[in-house]
């Protein structure tokens, strides 16, 4: 429970939402909120009780960015109207205006320019009704073919890897509450205790099992505090690590040979390949001990039941599609997927980083993760909206690449909703001036972002609490988020948002929808015999049932939570080795000798446009860090807490610094939630996963020097 500052001049309640979802993190915990005493003169905050509600996945725990959520809801800082620039400013205006202005100029641009001139930038936090209506609208309402998201910096490799390996992708192929029964658990790349806490129990649960945790970092983070084993990994290395950890166990005889010859392809080549990996030469480029990966690798390769996980740590590199795949390896190698216990899971970060890259915001996606490069996908696609296939446009770029093609000039005008790219992209500088190049940039948020007061037409838009929709967690489960208060000031839901834009365009026949429910019985249909099917799943399943697991092709099935338990899904029914070892990335030189790798803490989210308009979050963490070991911050001169700057080949920032033993002495940390000079992407580098095009966030060469005069 959580109240604000306390005021008991008026005890009659004003809000009371009885149910709604956390807006931060996948696990998409159930909530109430209450308002048990509105602000009255000279006090500026209200007294709410937040208490978590009882669900599958969090059963009913909170953590202290859900507990305080309802404060960004609040914040005096919300955009509550149009804003318009006039000579430089902007400054109020109304929805009329604002929708003929969009109209006018995206006509305008496109006449002279074509249909591809105009992007459409995403976010993993949306809902699947305005995801889903997003590719839709781009599509058919713009007519262009650039559309992209920021889960492409979030999910993209897991994802990619998943589809690869096993022939779909879904975050967990296993249900939350199979995780106490593993008998070994690897956390590569991850740091659940902050990033998804809610979560935790069930690892600790295992840990009182007898379960043994791997935790593989560069860090001793919190989650590194209750595993058994910590590997720490040199940044850039992950994919080196677990083939010198899948050589041990076949070294060992600890490999599945029933399961492999049932059930999967490739693992012959896998084999030969291994032959020539020199497991001291690797755990030497690991920075790990091989005594340790031994340990490590026997472990997993003993156990009955095992599960991996991975997230952003291993992801957000520029080989993070294959690094998730050498894990996968051991996965396969081991058998260890399709039964209770067992799996691999890609956990996810964003609210709905599952169902946000299902239904069509991805530049390459059709909805149901139907291809939009297949003649029969844009087929059925076209038929479901009653257009031509012929006029759906082809496939874009990603999200990085958006933005290259804005700095370009190839596009000239960008409709933003629910990201902050100014922030979150890497190669910050070139993001910044494209934008500033833009002909016309519209961004549709709460709060007025860094990216927003670039623009020269911002939209507001309600708040989780305020709007529906459906959201799908980190294991797959569709979950329904009612409307719990009503749209305060002129601020509309982003779909309703899009349908006006639509309409102004000549398009509004198309995009007749009267509630969220109705674009979701579209989405249904849209992803009926897709991978990603939802056609069983209704507004009415997900109240009675507390939500439903994808696939779900019928209203008389009930979704599947264990994945792969008979078949996986290519079209033979096996899943697939990844031969080749990888030596990783290694870029660090006498010039730039460390190792610059980012992430987030527990107190903020993101980009921290929410929240730090949470004012007991944003007091945790006023300003960003770099997290150094003790002998690195010697050899460079660096006092604790005193500002730094960081600098790489394309560029600096500057914050404190923060000295810590827990970290590895060739690398430094620095959260991501900062933008303007405290922004850690200022100095990230522009490189793209050959295959799915993720940024390589999480590897930099950098120096670092202190920035007093004496």
């Amino acid at each position: 429970m959580m109240m604000d500052a306390v005021n008991t001049d008026q005890a009659k309640s004003r809000l009371y939402v009885k149910e709604t979802q956390c807006p931060y993190c996948s696990v998409q915990c159930k909530m109430s909120v209450e308002e048990l005493a509105a602000p009255v003169a000279g006090q500026k905050v209200a007294e709410y009780m937040v208490q978590g509600v009882p669900n599958k996945a969090s059963q009913g725990r909170l953590c202290v960015k859900g507990m305080n959520a309802h404060q960004q809801v609040f914040s005096s800082e919300r955009l509550m109207y149009p804003l318009i620039r006039r000579q430089g400013e902007l400054e109020p205006c109304s929805w009329d205006e604002a929708m003929q202005t969009i109209a006018d100029r995206l006509q305008q641009l496109q006449t002279t320019y074509g249909s591809d001139t105009v992007g459409v930038y995403g976010g993993g936090s949306l809902t699947n009704e305005t995801a889903y209506l997003l590719g839709k609208f781009t599509r058919v309402a713009l007519g262009s073919k650039y559309i992209d998201y920021n889960g492409r910096f979030c999910m993209s490799a897991a994802a990619s890897a998943g589809s690869k390996v096993f022939g779909m992708d879904r975050g967990l192929t296993f249900p939350l509450s199979d995780i106490p029964k593993a008998a070994c658990i690897i956390l590569a790349g991850t740091n659940v205790a902050e990033c998804q806490p809610t979560l935790l129990p069930y690892f600790n649960e295992a840990k009182e099992n007898g379960t043994f945790i791997i935790v593989i970092d560069p860090r001793k983070t919190a989650t590194a505090a209750i595993a058994d084993l910590h590997l720490q990994v040199k940044p850039g290395k992950d994919a080196l690590l677990a083939d010198a950890m899948l050589k041990v166990i076949m070294d060992a005889g600890l490999a599945d040979s029933g399961f492999v010859q049932k059930r999967t392809t490739g693992y012959e080549q896998l084999v030969q390949e291994m032959e020539s990996l020199n497991l001291e030469q690797a755990a030497k480029a690991c920075g790990v001990e091989l005594d340790l990966i031994r340990q490590a690798a026997m472990a997993y390769g003993e156990a009955h039941t095992g599960m991996i996980m991975t997230a952003r740590g291993v992801e957000q590199q520029t080989d993070g599609h294959m690094a998730v795949r050498h894990f996968l390896n051991m996965v396969l190698a081991t058998g260890k997927i399709g039964r209770t216990g067992c799996g691999y899971g890609a956990i996810t970060g964003q609210g709905n980083g599952q169902g946000g890259r299902e239904h069509g915001q991805k530049a390459d996606q059709l909805p149901g993760y139907r291809s939009i490069e297949s003649e029969e996908d844009r087929a059925y696609i076209a038929s479901v909206w009653g257009v031509d296939p012929t006029l759906l446009p082809g496939k874009g770029v990603s999200a990085y690449e958006m933005m290259e093609r804005i700095y370009e000039q190839d596009i000239r005008a960008l409709l933003v909703i629910g990201s902050n790219p100014i922030v979150s992209n890497p190669n910050v500088s070139l993001v910044e001036e494209g934008l500033r190049k833009l002909d016309f940039l519209v961004v549709a948020d709460m709060f007025l972002s860094e990216t927003a007061r670039l623009a020269d037409l911002v939209l507001p838009v309600t708040a989780y609490m305020e709007n529906e929709g459906t959201l799908t967690n980190l294991e797959g489960r569709v979950l329904l988020r009612e409307q719990g208060r009503s749209a305060p000031g002129e601020t509309l839901d982003d779909w309703d948002i899009l349908c006006r834009i639509a309409e102004k365009l000549g398009k509004g026949s198309l995009f007749q929808y009267a509630k969220a429910e109705d674009i979701f019985n579209e989405l249904r249909i849209a992803s009926r015999g897709g991978v990603a099917d939802y056609y069983g799943i209704t507004y009415e399943r997900l109240r009675n049932e507390q939500g439903v697991y994808w696939p779900c092709p019928s209203l008389d099935e009930q979704g599947e939570g264990m994945l792969f338990h008979e078949r996986f899904a290519h079209v033979d029914g096996k899943a697939m080795f990844t031969p080749g070892a990888s030596q990783g990335w290694d870029d660090v030189s006498e010039a730039f000798p460390l190792i610059l790798t980012n992430g987030r803490i527990l107190a903020h989210y993101l980009t921290g446009v929410q929240t730090r308009r949470s004012p007991a979050l944003a007091a945790r963490e006023l300003e960003n860090f770099v997290e150094l070991h003790p002998s690195t911050a010697a050899r460079h001169r660096i006092r604790d807490g005193e500002w730094v700057e960081v600098q790489s080949a394309y560029g600096s920032f500057t914050v404190r610094s923060r000295i810590k033993a827990s970290i590895r002495e060739d690398t430094l940390f620095v959260p991501m939630h900062w933008g303007g000079m405290q922004n850690v992407n200022r100095a990230t580098r522009p490189d793209l996963d050959p295959f799915c095009r993720m940024p390589g966030f999480k590897t930099a060469a950098v120096k670092i020097q202190p920035l007093r005069l004496v």
